[in-house]
C-alpha cells in the first residue's frame, strides 16, 4: 500500500501529513505513560518486524503495492498508540532510505498504515474477543482483526487515489496526478487485498497473538486494558 510520489495532489498529502504529525505527537505522550521501560525493547522489535514484512511487497495495478503490514498484531499486543509509532518508524525509514513509498506521500502512507489500520484492528479485536481463556476465539478474532483492518486500509488508500482526477485536473480535464478514478482504484486495491494480502495479515496476526497468549499473556495490551477496567 505504499503510495509513490506523483500520485497524490498537495490537496491530499498536505492535510494527511498534518493529521499524521498531530496524531504522532499524541502517540508519543500516550506511549510514555502506557509502555514501561521493560517493554521498550519489544516495541523496537515490533518496528523491525513491521519493516521486514512490508519489504515483501508485490506491485498492484494503480501505482501502489500490496503486502502485509503488521499493524494489527502490534496494536493488539502493545496498543494502537504504540503500534502507530512503531509502524511509522518503519514506513519513514523505507521511504527515506529504500525509496519504498514517496517522500511527499509519507504522511498519507503513515496515516493509512500506522494510524487508521492499528486503531481499526485494535477495536475489531476488542469487539470479537472478550475472553482470553477461549484461545480459539482469540485466534479467530485476531485473524479477522488483521484481515479486515488491512482490507479497509487498502480501500482507504484506493479512495485517496480515486479522488485525484476529481480534485486535481488540468483545464482540459486531464488528471494531474493519479489518473485512475474510483471505479478502477477501489476494485484493484480491494480485490488484491481481500484475496491475498489480507489473508496473510490475518494469519500472521493470529499466529503471533496465539504465541503471546500461551507464553506472555500479561504482555497483551488488549487484555491488560480489559482487566484494569474490570
Amino acid at each position: 500500500m505504499h503510495i509513490p510520489d506523483g500520485y497524490l495532489s498537495p490537496q491530499t498529502y498536505i492535510p494527511l501529513f498534518g493529521v499524521f504529525v498531530a496524531t504522532a505527537a499524541i502517540a508519543v505522550k500516550k506511549v510514555k505513560k502506557e509502555v514501561s521501560a521493560r517493554n521498550v525493547p519489544y516495541l523496537g522489535m515490533a518496528a523491525a518486524f513491521s519493516f521486514i514484512i512490508m519489504m515483501f511487497n508485490l506491485p498492484v495495478p494503480g501505482g501502489t503495492t500490496g503486502h502485509a503490514v503488521g499493524s494489527a498484531v502490534i496494536a493488539i499486543i502493545f496498543g494502537p498508540w504504540a503500534a502507530m509509532l512503531a509502524v511509522s518508524v518503519a514506513i519513514i525509514i523505507q521511504a527515506l532510505i529504500f525509496g519504498d513509498g514517496g517522500i511527499t506521500a509519507i504522511g498519507a502512507n503513515c496515516f493509512n498504515m500506522a494510524v487508521f489500520m492499528p486503531f481499526t484492528a485494535y477495536y475489531i479485536f476488542k469487539l470479537f474477543s472478550r475472553n482470553p481463556a477461549r484461545k480459539t476465539g482469540v485466534a479467530v478474532a485476531a485473524f479477522f482483526s488483521g484481515y479486515l483492518s488491512l482490507v479497509l486500509a487498502a480501500i482507504l488508500t484506493a479512495v485517496e487515489f480515486g479522488i485525484q482526477p476529481i480534485i486535481a485536473s488540468a483545464s482540459d480535464g486531464k488528471a494531474l496526478y493519479c489518473p485512475y478514478d474510483l471505479s478502477i482504484a477501489v476494485p484493484a486495491m480491494a480485490i488484491e487485498h481481500m484475496l491475498l494480502f489480507g489473508v496473510v495479515e490475518g494469519i500472521i496476526t493470529a499466529l503471533v497473538v496465539n504465541y503471546f497468549l500461551k507464553n506472555e499473556q500479561t504482555l497483551i495490551y488488549a487484555f491488560r486494558k480489559r482487566m484494569k477496567n474490570d
